[in-house]
């Protein structure tokens, strides 16, 4: 088929009929983009919820939100099917710098990339050979301003909408179904394609086949410079922004072609952001209560009405709105009584920041940077393997709020879904709906704290400083530091600062924590050292009562994780000294410590067959201790070889760790002496 006769419009409604081409609104675009891909269920702090595939792919893609994105979703659903979010406006409030506007722009990307496939593509259509038309100058082609579909052309063909949808069922034989499908997403033409429409109509004496040869078929573009498709309008100061930013303007060059001064093409909608967005796309409006009042206005009637609106003349659009406000301009706002309308008209979801420490791994990725950085006389800069947890753990902390029912370790460990001993998630949830009857958004849970921004500003003070840069190495202790330059120069609230600086203390006590299992890895000259130790704890428990345990204690099992026959020669004196360095005393505290373990084991190894106890702080330091002490007579002793290297068989020792940091831990000759240097200090000890 020639290009010439695949841009008419009999070609695009007979491609839409047999399903090649799509005619469809913005939200059932959308939601056909995140419907579309695969959906996972996930428990998030202790209630089961969904997770969309699609928002999880790339390089750098969303982390956490699950509460958010969901909210999002049904938004969009309901708006496709009709609902009442078809009139309203999707408005992300939250603190700075926990990824609302990254929320935003990735959804727009994947959007234009949705968008981009041949099947999903948006159409437009221009009129061509207007110099035919005496009242257009030197203008020989125009661009619907609002990129309306071919479709909507189609549906506004004659001059009644009836007289359309019988001319589409009998020359067109378009199904009765689809042509109610389409029904649906009716609407009148913009105010100049139907002023144009109809010049070209009286030019040609009503004759439908003269009058689509002024017509021709384009793909809407999908340049991001462009704004079409999806467009940002972040707000300006009160002085130069205006409507026209918006809506567009009359425009003087056209004037100088146009003679019917009646004509609504004279207006430029383009100079507006909407426009752009008009045919189907997702306009992103940045800090929406930051504009003065009047553009705030302006904004009701669009989302309202849906349609941009010059001086009585009407061009209805298409978009999906979405837009992003922080809490204290959002609660500014707020106070004006007057200003309630267009809180009515939002979708407000309040974001809070990631409280999963095990997920702010990879956010802590993001702010450190992949690429590998290099000193300040370029050569290259080492990361310390405990560098992100340092970060992770310290930044998650502040965002934790205080609660009698769970210490900020514990809240910590189950917001990550992990064991904390005797409290459940349920616990959690519990604190969690407490906290969200607040009224003070600020109070709930995770709306206050450190953000991804805060966490960036921290490593940059990190690798200006002249000690990482002369140790070329990033080491994982000094974040401590540099979070703290970050409290005290940036949160201005000094009950938040005193509590976020009582919260980087527990943080260092986390990280001491983990210094002791990767000394103990070291020391055993092997990095899963402690995992193995751990593992072989519970197993032990598992087997003191199996049927088939001999006299020499020795109990074969499979091993659940590998599907191997293992035998495990039981040691009941190892089990009773992890259970002494746990504080378990009694018989009856020891059985039912061993009764949770089991449970816990039961539960989590039909999920995720690769748990190995990790998590559990309380018993990988029983069993690290114990270890250090039968081996060299505890960690004192072990520090104290370490921090005295006078003789040859203490430098041995030390020498030995050192390659095992190097050669098999990820550790380089600045942190590993750093690591050990800060193991054989007494501070940050619980």
């Amino acid at each position: 088929m020639t290009d010439q006769k695949k841009n008419t419009l009999n070609h695009h409604i007979s491609s839409v009929k047999k399903g090649e081409r799509v005619f469809e609104n913005a939200f059932q675009s959308v939601s056909r983009m995140v419907l579309g891909g695969d959906i996972d269920k996930v428990v998030v702090n202790g209630k089961s919820t969904f997770d969309f595939r699609v928002f999880r792919e790339g390089k750098k893609h969303i982390v956490g939100m699950y509460d958010e994105i969901n909210s999002f979703v049904s938004f969009v659903k309901d708006a496709s099917q009709g609902g009442s979010s078809k009139e309203m406006a999707f408005v992300l409030v939250g603190e700075p710098g926990n990824g609302k506007t990254f929320l935003v722009e990735y959804l727009c990307s994947m959007y234009r990339d949705f968008l981009s496939i041949a099947q999903n593509r948006k159409y437009t259509f221009r009129f061509v050979g207007l110099d035919k038309l005496a009242s257009y100058g030197n203008i020989k082609t125009i661009e619907s301003q609002t990129y309306e579909d071919p479709i909507v052309l189609a549906m506004n063909l004659h001059e009644t909408k009836d007289d359309s949808f019988n001319f589409l069922e009998r020359k067109h034989r378009v199904a009765t179904e689809t042509l109610e499908i389409w029904r649906e997403n009716y609407r009148p033409l913009g105010a100049c394609s139907a002023y144009i429409w109809n010049n070209i109509r009286e030019h040609c004496d009503g004759k439908l086949d003269d009058m689509l040869e002024f017509i021709e078929i384009i793909p809407v573009p999908l340049v991001e410079s462009l704004g079409t498709v999806t467009g940002k309008y972040p707000a300006k100061d009160k002085i130069t922004s205006s409507a026209v930013d918006l809506l567009g303007e009359e425009s003087i060059q056209r004037l100088l072609h146009i003679t019917d001064t009646n004509n609504p093409y004279r207006f430029d909608l383009r100079r507006g952001a909407l426009a752009r967005v008009a045919g189907g796309g997702i306009h992103f409006s940045d800090e929406i209560f930051k504009n003065k009042r009047d553009l705030v206005q302006v904004y009701l009637g669009i989302i309202q009405n849906r349609s941009i609106e010059i001086d009585g003349y009407k061009w209805p659009i298409d978009s999906l709105i979405i837009a992003t406000s922080n809490n204290s301009e959002f609660n500014r706002f707020l106070e004006e009584k007057e200003e309630a309308p267009i809180i009515d008209r939002c979708r407000i979801c309040y974001v809070s920041h990631n409280t999963n420490y095990v997920l702010q791994r990879d956010l802590t990725a993001y702010a450190i940077g992949n690429e590998s950085k290099t000193t300040l006389t370029g050569d290259v800069m080492h990361q310390d393997p405990n560098l992100n947890y340092a970060a992770s753990v310290g930044t998650v902390l502040t965002r934790l709020p205080r609660s009698e029912k769970l210490t900020p370790i514990e809240t910590m460990k189950l917001a990550a879904g992990e064991v904390a001993g005797e409290k459940s998630l349920k616990t959690l949830s519990e604190v969690i709906d407490t906290l969200s009857q607040e009224h003070d958004i600020t109070k709930r849970f995770g709306q206050k704290g450190l953000g991804q921004r805060n966490l960036g500003r921290s490593i940059q003070l990190m690798l200006e400083s002249s000690e990482t840069n002369e140790g070329k190495c990033m080491f994982g202790y000094d974040v401590f530091h540099a979070l703290e330059r970050i409290i005290l120069d940036y949160v201005s609230e000094a009950k938040d600062r005193a509590k976020f600086l009582d919260d980087l203390k527990i943080a260092k006590g986390l990280y001491r924590e983990r210094i002791m299992t990767e000394m103990f890895n070291a020391y055993m000259d092997e990095p899963l050292a402690i995992r193995k130790d751990v593992m072989n704890y519970v197993n032990m428990i598992i087997g003191i009562d199996a049927e088939n345990l001999g006299g020499d204690k020795m109990w074969k099992y499979k091993n659940p994780q590998t599907g191997e026959l293992q035998a495990l020669k039981i040691d009941e004196r190892h089990i009773n000294s992890v259970e002494d360095c746990l504080g378990l005393k009694t018989i009856e505290q020891k059985d039912s410590f061993r009764t949770s373990i089991r449970k816990i084991y039961g539960q989590k190894i039909s999920v995720t067959p690769g748990y190995d106890f990790m998590d559990n702080l309380e018993l990988v330091k029983a069993v690290t201790d114990v270890r250090l002490k039968s081996d060299i007579a505890g960690s004192g002793s072990l520090i104290g070889a370490l921090a005295n290297r006078t003789n040859e068989e203490n430098q041995k020792l030390y020498d030995r760790m050192i390659q095992t940091m190097l050669g098999k831990l990820g550790y380089c000759t600045t942190c590993a002496q750093k690591t050990i240097e800060y193991f054989c200090t007494q501070v940050d000890e619980n």
